[in-house]
Formats: structure tokens, sequence, C-alpha cells
């Protein structure tokens, strides 16, 4: 995030625009948390994980009272227009504003779970995609030396990209996610494969819905107590470090965009990236529309897992 709000602050400026950051998000909009930015307020941000402007949860601000007392301090600071950086709580706050009060709103998906409808990618999910990455080679370490099964659980709570993929990035055996929702039970479809006979261990990307890995853990020692089991949570863990590359790039791209297409007059849409072209979509479809994972990944990792 801190790599998007210097890529709007700037492209901003550059327009020769004045900047507010709003701290500590919707709660900050309501207490008047406000403060004019400048280019060198975001300088030597974009290394660093997070987000400078912080966040918060706003129960005041799921009431009509609530934004019509944060409009009342963006009329006090004279903004003209919101930029809103987050996932689908932040959008929908978003959204709300917009058609109860005469605000322009451009949403830029800020989401490790990848899991907002109209963007190929989102802000943060390449590096926790990496993070979860590098924490499954050093498991994997330990798991050569054991007999076990290994469940890693992973964030994603309704969107299984971070799980499939690691999985599929790390060689991990199977990934339940809650997309794939047969009537299969996925983990009777992992243990019906068989252990390979050449291996000492499996690694399992479990996303964290329904129980999660210890969910799954307590089922194999109770359903198949020939296997030894281990479980390894991940949590909060993914959500920090030093942004890669690919995610400086995707947020410089669409904060700049944000304001482009302030330019052009555009209200109330989110900037996403489809084919690696910059796109606006109504920020009610990104936030109403769920986002397909797309199944040939499950195939892949299916295939490769044997």
């Amino acid at each position: 995030m801190n790599a998007c709000i210097r890529a709007v602050t700037r492209a901003a400026i550059y327009e020769g625009w004045k900047v507010f950051g709003i701290y500590r998000g919707w709660e900050g909009l309501i207490m008047g948390d406000i403060k004019e930015l400048t280019s060198s307020s975001v300088s030597n941000t974009i290394q660093r994980g997070g987000t400078f402007l912080k966040t918060a949860r706003s129960e005041e601000f799921r009431t009509p009272e609530g934004r019509a007392k944060a409009f009342e301090n963006v009329k006090k600071f004279g903004i003209d227009a919101l930029v809103v950086i987050g996932g689908n709580g932040s959008l929908s706050g978003a959204q709300a504003l917009a058609s109860e009060h005469e605000i322009p709103v451009i949403g830029l998906p800020g989401t490790i779970d990848n899991d907002l409808y109209g963007t190929d990618l989102t802000i943060g999910y390449d590096t926790a995609l990496n993070t979860i990455m590098e924490c499954v080679d050093k498991i994997r370490d330990t798991a050569n030396s054991h007999d076990r099964i290994f469940f890693v659980e992973v964030m994603g709570r309704d969107a299984g990209f971070l799980a499939q993929n690691s999985a599929i990035a790390s060689g991990a055996e199977a990934a339940i996610i809650p997309e794939d929702n047969t009537d299969i039970d996925q983990l009777a479809a992992f243990i019906g494969r068989g252990i390979r006979k050449s291996k000492n261990s499996s690694i399992v990307i479990v996303s964290e819905k329904d129980g999660g890995a210890m969910h799954y853990a307590e089922r194999v020692r109770q359903e198949y107590p020939e296997y030894k089991v281990k479980v390894s949570i991940l949590g909060h863990l993914q959500r920090g470090g030093s942004p890669t590359a690919q995610d400086r790039i995707l947020a410089s791209r669409l904060g700049v965009a944000a304001i482009e297409a302030l330019k052009e007059g555009q209200r109330n849409v989110m900037v996403g990236i489809k084919n690696d072209q910059i796109v606006y979509v109504p920020i009610s479809r990104a936030v109403h529309y769920d986002k397909p994972i797309d199944k040939e990944l499950i195939n892949v990792l299916s295939i490769l897992s044997i």
C-alpha cells in the first residue's frame, strides 16, 4: 500500500493538485485525522510493507450517521475526491459513501487474498505469495526428515488464490481451497491418491476457511491414524515484509491510473489490471461479484503432485 500511496500522491502533485492523507482509514475520516501530504512525505516508502497511513476498522462508518459525519470532514478539508485502497470492506464503504453523498470515489484493489472481481491481481498478493513460498521451502527442510503430513494454513477465507498458487510454487502435494467445493471430499481425495512412496513426507496447503489446517489434521488423526500429522499456521506473517518488484510496479501503475481516472471524470470505479492493461470496473461489481479461480490451476497441481 505504501507504494500505491506514493504513486497517488506524486501523480496528483504532478497535476498541481493538493493531497491529503487520511490516517486509520474510515475511522480517521470520521475523527478528522487528516494531514496534507507532499512529495517528501512519501519518500523512502516504496520498499516498506504495510501502510504508513495505518488502518482501522470502523463500526461507526457502517452506519449512515457515521458516513455523514465522515462527509462533514470531507467538506471541512475541501476534499473534492477520495482514492480508497483496500479490499472488499474498504471498497464497500467507499460505494456506500459515494451513493449517499456527492463525492467522486476511485477504488484501488489492496488485499493479499486477490479476491476482488475485475482485476487479475491485487496489491499485496504477490508479496504474500512469495512469503508463503519461502516459508513452505523452510518447512520442507524439516518435513524431509520426518514421515509426516504437514498441513500449512494460509489466509484466504473465501478465496483460494494464495493456497492454490503457493502450492504449485512450493511443490506441495495438494491444496484444499474453498472454490473446490464439489461433492468430492478434498482430504479423502488426497489420501486416496496415496502418499508418494519415494518421499518421506507430504505438504498440503490449506485455506483458513472452516477450521483450516487444524480441522484437517484432526480428521487425519481420527480417520487415518496410520499417518502422523503436523500443522503450521502462517497467520499475519503473510501480511508483512518488503514488497516484491511486481507489487511495487503494480501499485505504482494503479496509483497513477487513479489520478488519470479522476482527470477523465471517472467516479465510483475501481482501477484494476487485466491482461497487463489498466481497466476501470464499477466498484459495485468489484465488491459484489465473485472472482472465479482458474480451474486449470487445480489440474496443474494434481498432475505435478504424482
